[in-house]
């Protein structure tokens, strides 16, 4: 017999609701931001600089450029990767609306193609058959974390001269074949959003496959100046040339304070989004009417987010009011993504309808997103279970 679920008249699992995220800060960050405010410098500068060369050392990768956003940093990478008015640039409906924006900014049209069932990632054969001879660009995106099958799509973008840039928002700490996500495309863009596993509030880092690609979006993402500010005070000058027409796109010595400790803590946050993980995995693997997220042979899952799809032909509940009955037991779930291509701007500007990209689709009408973060007590972790697993035996066919 199954207890009659809180949003049907019985106790919720929690009485003080368990947030989607909440960030892991403490004292050594607010030290850290402390004596950058006693520096007098909390602009870009030598703590932007400090956390490049941190950031360069664990990605493996020479070339880094922090910046004030992922969206910007894609922005930049479609810049000065040659992106613009006229391309194609073929990507997934499954991500975040910034993902396609970026492309539209530039003048360019976003080609979305479906997704992989199992990874919910780009699927390289659809993407392969997309392109035309206005496409220039593959924009994917490791979705929840999970590394893409580069090896595929790296492949095609060779044999059709395309540029590869990767939207790594939800994939620092992630690997692919023993080699960091950052160290594949011909650019790779991080975000440090409150949210993700490493944070500097808001913030961005583009890795690029060689130095005249980082300076480019050095130099774009401060005005398109050939020295910020801080290069400028450290050379005893006040002339500046502007090269191009930039943006403002740089991070702070505030934020850069949070992120290096971040860095240093990164390893022990990982470590306990995988046990909760583990959790999850051994205690839903008893509920048929869920669809788990797997780790993909071969890469390592940064684990930013914990997906499972709702088996909607097992239960008597629609992915809604299933993220509504999770609430009223005190367990705030989210949803990743609605489909971009069926948004109303991508449909009344680029004529996408439902079902172009059937597999997105069907995915997004079953995705619910689970709380995943370090700062999840043991306790957390296992009223999640409880809530989840007491929904979905109250709703089974």
């Amino acid at each position: 017999m199954t207890t009659r679920p809180a949003f049907a008249g019985g106790r919720p699992v929690r009485r003080a609701p368990l947030p989607f995220h909440r960030p892991l800060l403490g004292a050594r960050e607010a030290e850290a931001v402390g004596r950058v405010l006693r520096s007098g410098w909390i602009t870009a500068g030598p703590r932007v600089a400090q956390f490049e060369r941190a950031l360069a050392t664990s990605l493996r990768c020479r070339h880094v450029v922090a910046v004030s956003s992922c969206t910007a940093g894609l922005t930049l990478a479609l810049d000065a990767l040659g992106i613009g008015r006229g391309d194609e640039v073929i990507t997934t409906p499954l991500t975040f609306v910034a993902t396609a924006n970026v492309i539209v900014h530039r003048g360019a049209r976003p080609r979305f193609v479906d997704v992989d069932p199992m990874t919910l990632n780009l699927d390289p054969a659809a993407g392969a058959r997309a392109i035309t001879r206005k496409t220039r660009a593959i924009l994917p995106v490791h979705v929840g974390g999970q590394p893409c099958d580069l090896a595929s799509l790296l492949a095609i973008a060779r044999r059709r001269q395309l540029v590869v840039i990767e939207d790594a928002a939800h994939a620092f700490g992630a690997r692919y074949r023993g080699r960091p996500i950052g160290t594949w495309g011909d650019a790779t863009v991080f975000s440090f959003h409150a949210v993700k596993n490493l944070t500097t509030a808001e913030g961005g880092l583009v890795a690029t496959r060689t130095q005249a690609s980082a300076e480019r979006i050095r130099r774009l993402a401060f005005h398109g100046m050939d020295h910020d500010a801080w290069h400028r005070v450290r050379r005893r000058g006040w002339r500046y040339v502007v090269r191009e027409a930039g943006y403002k796109a740089n991070l702070t010595d505030l934020q850069a304070a949070i992120g290096l400790v971040q860095l240093r803590r990164f390893a022990g946050f990982q470590r306990r989004r995988r046990r909760i993980v583990a959790a999850y995995q051994e205690a839903f693997a008893s509920c048929p009417e869920l669809i788990l997220p797997r780790e993909a042979p071969g890469t390592r899952h940064a684990w930013h987010l914990y997906l499972v799809q709702l088996r909607l032909e097992r239960v008597r509940i629609t992915r809604d009011t299933f993220l509504r009955s999770l609430a009223a037991e005190g367990i705030l779930g989210n949803l990743h993504y609605l489909p971009v291509h069926l948004q109303p701007f991508y449909r009344r500007t680029f004529g996408y309808r439902p079902g172009s990209c059937p597999v997105a689709e069907r995915a997004a009408h079953r995705l619910v997103t689970l709380p995943l973060y370090p700062a999840m007590t043991d306790q957390d972790v296992a009223d999640v279970v409880e809530a989840v697993t007491k929904v979905v035996r109250y709703y089974a066919r």
